[in-house]
């Protein structure tokens, strides 16, 4: 009989070491696919809740976060496009010239957490795609509203259509986007222990796995 683990899987969609952490995830899990039957639910995290809407340049921006030089982010992301390569995942640093506010995305993802049947994970790899690997606006109404349909989230791709602006479900999305301490097992564990430090942290059950951004 498999045992069941549940995964919180905390991340954000502009970061690529979640890309990163979700691939190396999905084939430690294939490995163990006659071992464990895991139930994996994505948690929201913005590295950067205050970007604009327009983005900013990601040269410029890792040099106002963090100080890092034009040949530092370039090595940088050489780095992370072997890391994904070596995974199968295809990073298209050439076509990642910004990096943009996440917010929607993650209340879409809350959408599909809503209505279930796996649909979460889909839609999340296909964000990661849309952004890493083809080098689109992850905050861009009309790919959030294509990606839902692809993602067979057909009510909200229509609700995302109508109003163009995002707004399913109030009472749902205040939910998902909080982004405040949350309850695991009796005890309060924040996504957010400081901002814009952890990108991608991956709960098992009580083990957890954290991953430190660089974007």
């Amino acid at each position: 009989m498999k045992k069941p683990i549940k995964i919180d899987f905390v991340s954000d969609v502009s970061c690529p070491w979640c890309a990163i952490g979700l691939q190396s995830l999905q084939v430690a899990l294939q490995k163990l696919d006659a071992e464990l039957e895991p139930s994996l639910t994505f948690q929201p995290f913005e590295l950067n809740p205050q970007m604009v809407a327009e983005g900013e340049d990601i040269t410029e921006h890792l040099h106002k976060k963090y100080g890092s030089t034009a040949e530092q982010a370039a090595s940088a992301r050489e780095n992370i496009r072997a890391r994904g390569e070596a995974l199968g995942f295809t990073f298209n640093m050439d076509k990642r010239g910004r990096i943009y506010n996440t917010f929607n995305a993650h209340r879409l993802l809350h959408w599909a957490e809503v209505e279930g049947a796996g649909k979460q994970v889909a839609l999340k790899k296909a964000l990661l795609t849309a952004y890493f690997t083809e080098g689109e606006n992850p905050s861009d109404p009309t790919l959030l509203v294509r990606i839902a349909a692809t993602s067979a989230l057909r009510p909200a791709a229509s609700a995302i259509s109508s109003t163009h602006s995002m707004l399913i479900s109030v009472e749902s999305m205040s939910k998902a986007m909080s982004l405040k301490s949350r309850k695991f097992k009796g005890e309060e564990m924040p996504w957010r222990t400081r901002p814009g430090s952890i990108s991608v942290a991956c709960v098992m059950q009580s083990l957890e796995v954290s991953g430190i951004s660089v974007t």
